[in-house]
C-alpha cells in the first residue's frame, strides 16, 4: 500500500490527459488494474487521513478535531484500537511500515491535561508503529518539514538529533525547500529521504522473497513526497513541465516503477495486491497553475486542506493480476478508510467487534463485479480547519444519479481564501452542490433547496452521533 503525500487528482496521466508530468509507471499500474474516479481521503490533510486509513475510522472521532500533529506530538491511535496491520498479524502476515508516520509517538503523560503531550525521543517510542501492529518500522516521525529531522526504527531513534538546522523557505518563493528550524541528526539529508525509503521498501520485498517461512507480507509505504520540501534528485530536475513540484512527482513515479520491477523480479506480481493513492490533494496555488499550465488537482475546485473536491478527491489505483480486471475504471463513491474492510473481505475474514466501524467493503467493485449495489451511499469529508461536508448519492425517479454535497460552513475551510467566514443576515449558512452536473462546485444551491439542506444536515448529524465517545482534550493544531 503506497500512500503518496500531497499528490493531486490531476497529476497522473491516467487521470488527466493534460498533465504536464510524465508518470509512465503509475499509468502502467492503472492500465494493469482498476482506477477509481470518485475516491476520497478521509481528511484534506495528513494526520487524520493516516489515522482513518489504518483504523477504518474517521479521525474526527478521535481527539484530533482539526489540523495535524507535529514531530513532537504523542500518539493519536488509541492503545486498544484494532488497526489494519494488527489485524493482518493475527492472520500470520509479516507487517512492515516504511515512511512518514505522522501519527504521534509515545504516550501523553497526562491525557487529562489540556496541554498536549510531547514526545521524548530519548525513551522508547511506545506507543507507536510497533504497538499499532507493525513488526518493523523505519521512517521519519512526521512531515519532512517538521522537526526533529531524524529516522526512527521500530521503537527507537536510528541516530539522535544532536544538531540544529535553520528554517528554509519554499521553492516557489526562491528557497531551498520548505522546512522549519529545529533539531536534526548530523548528516541528515533532506534530498535523500525519499530515495532511502524506496530503497528500504525494495530491500524488504527482497527479504520477504528470500524468507523461507511461508508468511505473506503487508508493506505500508507512506511517502513524504511530493509534500514540501520539494527536493527532487538532480537527475529529475527539468523532467516535467510543472516546475520543481512536477519533477518531484516524476521521481515518485520512478520509485513506484522500481517497486513494480522488484515484484516482477521476485515472481510476486501475480500474488500481490498493489494499492496506490494519496493522503489529500496537492498544495497547488492559482499562481502555480498560471506559471506552469499544470492543474495538479485537475479541474476540481480547491487544494490541499480545503473542503472542496480538490482537497480530498484523490487518485486510487488497485492492481492484482488475475483478480482485478486490467484497464478498468469505476465511478462508485469510495474512501481510503474503506481499505481496512476491503482487505478483510478479500481474505474472507470477519473483523473483530468494534473495529473499522466507518469502513465499507469495496472488494466487489475492485474485482469488477457488474451491477452490484454501490458500497457507499454517503461519506463525510473534513477540512484542515475542522469544517464538515456530507456527500450523499441518490437516484431520482427518472434514474438520474444525483451526487449531493452539503458543506457545513462558508469558505474553503482550509488554505484557499476566503478560508472561513460568517453568514450574512438572510444569507446562506453553508454550501450545497450537485456534483454530477457540477463537479467543479461552481453553482451553490444552498438557498434554492432548503428541504434538501435540512435532510442532509439531519443525516450528517446522525453519522457524527454514531460511535460517539467522550471528547478527550484536543491537541494543538500544528502548521500543515
Amino acid at each position: 500500500m503506497i500512500l503518496a503525500d500531497d499528490l493531486g487528482y490531476g497529476d497522473l496521466g491516467a487521470y488527466n490527459p493534460d498533465s504536464r508530468i510524465p508518470t509512465p509507471n503509475l499509468d502502467r499500474l492503472a492500465a494493469e488494474g482498476v482506477r477509481l474516479t470518485d475516491a476520497h481521503s478521509p481528511s484534506s490533510v495528513c494526520t487524520p487521513t493516516r489515522y482513518a486509513l489504518l483504523a477504518g475510522r474517521y479521525a474526527w472521532r478521535s481527539r484530533l478535531k482539526s489540523g495535524v500533529l507535529n514531530g513532537r506530538s504523542t500518539t493519536l491511535l488509541e492503545p486498544d484500537r484494532v488497526t489494519l496491520p494488527a489485524f493482518l498479524r493475527t492472520l500470520g502476515y509479516a507487517t512492515a511500515g516504511i515512511g512518514k508516520w505522522h501519527l504521534g509517538l509515545g504516550a501523553d503523560p497526562d491525557p487529562n491535561d489540556d496541554a498536549p503531550g510531547r514526545t521524548d525521543y530519548d525513551a522508547p517510542l511506545r506507543p507507536g508503529p510497533v504497538t499499532a501492529g507493525f513488526e518493523h518500522y523505519f521512517g521519519i516521525p512526521a512531515s519532512l518539514d517538521m522537526e526533529p529531522y531524524l529516522y526512527i526504527e521500530d521503537e527507537g531513534v536510528f541516530e539522535a538529533a544532536t544538531g540544529k538546522v535553520e528554517a528554509s523557505s519554499m521553492r516557489r518563493y526562491g528557497g531551498d525547500g520548505y522546512w522549519r528550524a529545529g533539531d536534526i541528526t548530523p548528516g541528515f539529508d533532506f534530498l535523500q529521504v525519499t530515495p532511502t525509503l524506496f530503497e528500504r521498501a525494495s530491500s524488504y520485498i527482497r527479504q520477504r522473497t528470500a524468507a523461507d517461512d511461508g508468511r505473506p507480507f503487508f508493506l505500508y509505504l507512506p511517502l513524504p513526497s511530493p509534500h514540501t520540501p520539494w527536493m527532487p534528485l538532480p537527475e529529475f530536475e527539468g523532467s516535467s513541465g510543472a516546475g520543481i513540484y512536477g519533477d518531484f512527482v516524476a521521481q515518485v513515479d520512478a520509485g513506484v516503477g522500481g517497486l513494480l520491477a522488484d515484484l516482477d523480479a521476485s515472481n510476486l506480481a501475480e500474488d500481490t495486491l498493489v494499492l496506490f493513492t494519496s493522503d489529500n490533494g496537492a498544495h497547488w496555488l492559482a499562481s502555480d497553475i498560471e506559471e506552469t499550465g499544470h492543474r495538479a488537482n485537475g479541474s476540481l475546485r480547491g487544494q490541499k486542506a480545503d473542503i472542496h473536491e480538490g482537497g480530498h478527491r484523490v487518485p486510487f489505483i488497485a492492481r492484482w493480476p488475475g483478480r482485478i480486471p486490467a484497464d478498468s475504471v469505476r465511478s462508485e463513491l469510495a474512501g481510503l478508510l474503506d481499505i481496512f474492510r476491503t482487505v478483510a473481505s478479500l481474505l474472507g475474514r470477519e473483523l473483530p467487534a468494534d473495529s473499522a466501524g466507518d469502513s465499507v467493503d469495496l472488494w466487489p467493485v475492485l474485482r469488477g463485479d457488474a451491477d452490484v449495489p454501490p458500497p457507499r451511499r454517503s461519506l463525510i469529508h473534513h477540512s484542515a480547519r475542522g469544517m464538515f461536508a456530507l456527500r450523499l448519492d441518490e437516484v431520482d425517479d427518472d434514474g438520474t444519479l444525483r451526487r449531493w454535497k452539503l458543506i457545513e460552513g462558508l469558505g474553503s475551510g482550509g488554505f484557499t481564501e476566503p478560508r472561513q467566514f460568517a453568514p450574512q443576515p438572510g444569507g446562506a449558512a453553508g454550501q450545497l452542490y450537485e456534483l454530477t452536473a457540477d463537479p467543479a462546485e461552481t453553482s451553490d444551491l444552498y438557498l434554492d433547496r432548503p428541504d434538501l439542506v435540512g435532510r442532509l444536515t439531519i443525516e450528517l448529524d446522525a453519522i457524527r452521533r454514531d460511535d460517539a465517545e467522550p471528547l478527550a482534550p484536543p491537541v494543538a493544531a500544528a502548521g500543515l
